[in-house]
């Protein structure tokens, strides 16, 4: 089974920084020059995309023979994945290129699985190689490597075996960073603990609200979040009308993209290790969670399609929460939900019931949080013996770091059957 480990790589030294950013920015001068060249040959009726020009000899010297390789791997992957998505209709564009050298390069390389080594500990290193002219110029013996600071707690310090190195300066938390696949035995992996069942209702204004068969409830609030986003995303537009004809990106625009998507990935990332570390000690052995296609076709517009589509990335999610919830005995199955949030669970009608904002209210009497009604609906189509949930729900807020319960933080409104309570409660 493949996980990856994530971690902070702080060069020891100013020598050995200087070093690794050679290496990184010679890495992407190289996939610049593959891709160049593949890209012309695409263009070129009579080319062939595949057939490209020896780079070892010129760059083996910097990056070493194995990097080089992966280099070219790596871009071949990349026109394979062009190609499939080609052949379906979904291509955005040809492979891009890492940067430029007027405006700066992206600082990316990968590594071999054999020509790296991570060892973890109290104080944990990453070494790597480099080419043979980089050790001479910066003092290294022979046989010796790179070596560097690992910082961060990896989610799998023992496994079976090590996969391609992803390395790279992220510029936005100004750090240099690591990804590490990592296949490991599946006796590593948590069992469940019970066979309760948990569903999950995707919103755009609240991230995801969650029902439990043991009547928990837990509400993942988005707003500020989506308009973080939002503003990102229209600071970029803004800057993409200033630009000269001709030019469609620039490194601040560069940035402030690859800004948005890790904050994004980064509150997703936490959502789903959060949730799942809570559905697990609830005991649940299976998660549904609902398919956003039924969401637009009923409830289409341009904002909700920028929250659902650009925001969420549901595909994206979903696998994430998948592969989290993997390591925990945990099963994720896509299901319909259409009408689940117009949906009384008091007498059943879809007609009588009227959304506003966050409550949901039916002529039945019935008045409860849209959301969390909606993710109790969809688990009851799956599973007839649900309780309904007397304990109030948890509501979390990203705090930048963490999802946390504000400890005076208002809880979504509790469930009323009867008009008359309701508005006494809310006095």
């Amino acid at each position: 089974m493949k996980r990856t480990n994530e971690f902070e790589v702080v060069p020891q030294s100013d020598a050995d920084e200087e070093l690794l950013r050679r290496l990184l920015d010679a890495s992407a001068a190289l996939w610049n020059e593959i891709n160049y060249q593949r890209r012309t040959n695409f263009d070129d009726p009579d080319g062939d995309v595949w057939e490209i020009d020896e780079y070892r000899g010129r760059y083996g010297g910097t990056l070493g023979a194995s990097t080089v390789q992966q280099i070219e791997r790596k871009n071949r992957e990349a026109w394979n994945s062009f190609f499939a998505l080609r052949e379906k209709g979904e291509a955005n564009g040809k492979p891009g290129f890492w940067g430029n050298q007027d405006d700066g390069r992206e600082l990316r390389t990968y590594i071999r699985n054999t020509s790296y080594s991570v060892e973890w500990g109290e104080y944990s290193r990453l070494e790597i190689l480099v080419g043979q002219d980089l050790k001479e110029e910066y003092g290294l013996g022979r046989q010796e490597r790179l070596r560097l600071e690992v910082r961060g707690n990896p989610n799998w310090n023992e496994y079976d075996k090590q996969s391609r190195l992803e390395l790279y300066y992220d510029d936005v938390s100004e750090t240099f960073r690591a990804f590490q696949p990592v296949t490991i035995d599946n006796s590593r992996l948590a069992q469940p603990l019970a066979d309760e069942t948990a569903a999950l209702d995707i919103g755009a204004n609240n991230i995801v609200a969650c029902t439990v068969s043991t009547g928990e409830q837990y509400l993942y609030e988005g707003r500020g979040l989506f308009e973080r986003f939002r503003e990102t995303t229209q600071r970029i537009a803004e800057l993409q009308s200033k630009l000269r004809e001709g030019r469609y990106s620039s490194k601040q625009i560069d940035s402030l993209y690859r800004r948005r998507t890790r904050r994004r990935d980064h509150v997703m990332d936490a959502l789903c290790r959060d949730l799942t570390e809570r559905l697990y000690d609830e005991g649940v052995s299976i998660v549904y969670v609902g398919d956003l296609t039924d969401v637009l076709d009923t409830h289409w517009s341009v904002r909700t399609n920028a929250k659902l589509h650009n925001f969420w990335a549901f595909r994206a999610f979903v696998k994430r929460l998948a592969c989290t919830a993997e390591e925990f005995g945990i099963t994720v199955e896509v299901r319909t939900e259409a009408w689940t949030s117009q949906t009384c669970p008091q007498c059943g009608s879809t007609e009588d019931t009227t959304r506003h904002q966050d409550t949901l209210t039916c002529s039945c009497g019935f008045e409860g949080h849209a959301d969390l009604t909606a993710s109790e609906t969809f688990l009851r189509r799956h599973e007839a013996d649900v309780p309904r949930p007397m304990a109030r729900p948890v509501c979390l807020k990203w705090d930048s770091h963490d999802w946390l319960e504000p400890p005076r933080s208002p809880r979504p409104n509790e469930e009323h059957t009867d008009p008359q309570v309701a508005s006494v409660d809310s006095a």
